[in-house]
């Protein structure tokens, strides 16, 4: 078995496209409307392969609003996604250059070897970063 995607639901469809799309250089795979349900949604893929799918319902409200990873967990429930990248500063500070804001400053990861940092996107939603090089 492997992951095939990883879901998402958002506000604003086109803006959160963009957004994913320009911060962590995803692009659009294709997108569908389910226009009897009024549901709309983009499958945006990485050069790696993996996928991010943003889903979007007019009507819908924030969920989870979290001010950091140890507040998520206070709710059952998907509480982020988790990226592996080559540089958790450099990820971290790209991100928030890009508009996320700071949840968690890059520091050791409780995984041995491992550095993390937590950011959440324009709205709200906890992004993890990971950095495994120097883990053994």
């Amino acid at each position: 078995m492997r992951l095939d995607h990883v879901g998402l639901n958002v506000s604003d469809l086109e803006s959160m496209t963009a957004w994913y799309g320009a911060a962590l250089e995803l692009d659009v795979e294709f997108e569908f409307a389910l226009d009897h349900v009024d549901f709309s949604g983009a499958m945006l893929r990485s050069a790696d392969g993996w996928r991010l799918e943003l889903l979007s319902r007019p009507g819908n409200v924030a969920g989870l609003q979290a001010a950091n990873p140890v507040e998520a967990a206070l709710t059952r429930g998907f509480g982020h996604v988790a990226f592996d990248v080559p540089d958790v500063d450099m990820a971290y500070d790209a991100l928030l250059a890009a508009g996320a804001s700071d949840r968690m400053s890059p520091r050791p990861s409780p995984e041995p070897g491992v550095r993390m940092a937590y950011v959440a996107d324009p709205e709200g939603n906890l992004v993890e970063l990971l950095d495994r090089s120097t883990a053994s």
